[in-house]
């Protein structure tokens, strides 16, 4: 199976290398696309095609998103034909944009901690290390710092993301500091139409359970490899 994962607001796409080097010992092909974080006024038709053209010979792949990047999801599934969806800790768009939807009521998505944050989490370690990190080994945080990258998509979160009609799973980890777990639980439900797989840990289980999570992805499709 082919697998096309795309980077969050927070990490580069080496966070993704952990969950690919195990996926690829057990025979699939995968590819972490590499947006780029200097030109906020791309829309997201404008990311899909990057993807497109990152993917290269990807065949109808599952398609992986974590966190910010799944305002992403829909116009990269529709260019890279992606046979079906793994939401990872991610947003889920709703009927209207994401600015409107925090407008609303920005305490519903997020933590209140995450919420009163100033500066973005990237700019400090230490910041970094409480929401992302924290369920990490020593090793895991190191290489989650490592990882950090600012993404900030801004054109993205005043459009309407329409859901593609593909098949999804949903990974909601429990100990989640960003998102909170239940409005992922009840998005999940609500948007996409299904119960969310609950791991244990935090919002970057790329990160801290590379193992875990290439496990659920290997299972996340069941047709002929």
């Amino acid at each position: 199976m082919d697998y096309v994962f795309v980077h969050g607001t927070t990490q580069s796409p080496t966070a993704w290398r952990p969950v690919e080097d195990l996926l690829r010992r057990r025979g699939h092909r995968t590819v972490a696309v590499d947006l780029p974080t200097d030109q906020p006024e791309l829309r997201a038709v404008d990311y899909a095609a990057i993807a497109r053209a990152q993917a290269g010979d990807m065949l109808a792949p599952v398609l992986v998103g974590h966190s910010g990047a799944g305002l992403l999801m829909p116009a990269i599934a529709r260019a890279v034909a992606a046979s079906h969806l793994a939401w990872i800790a991610a947003m889920i768009p709703g009927p209207v944009s994401l600015a409107d939807e925090l407008a609303a009521d920005t305490g519903e998505m997020f933590n209140p901690e995450w919420r009163a944050l100033t500066d973005p989490p990237t700019a400090d370690p230490v910041v970094a290390a409480y929401f992302l990190f924290h369920d990490c080994d020593l090793a895991g945080v190191r290489a989650g710092l490592r990882s950090l990258r600012l993404f900030y998509p801004a054109a993205t979160y005043r459009e309407v993301h329409e859901l593609p009609d593909v098949p999804s799973t949903y990974v909601l980890p429990r100990e989640d500091r960003t998102l909170r777990p239940s409005w992922m639980r009840r998005a999940a439900r609500e948007r996409l139409g299904v119960d969310a797989i609950e791991v244990d840990g935090g919002h970057c289980p790329q990160t801290s359970r590379p193992e875990t999570l290439a496990a659920v992805l290997g299972a996340a499709w069941s047709g002929p490899a």
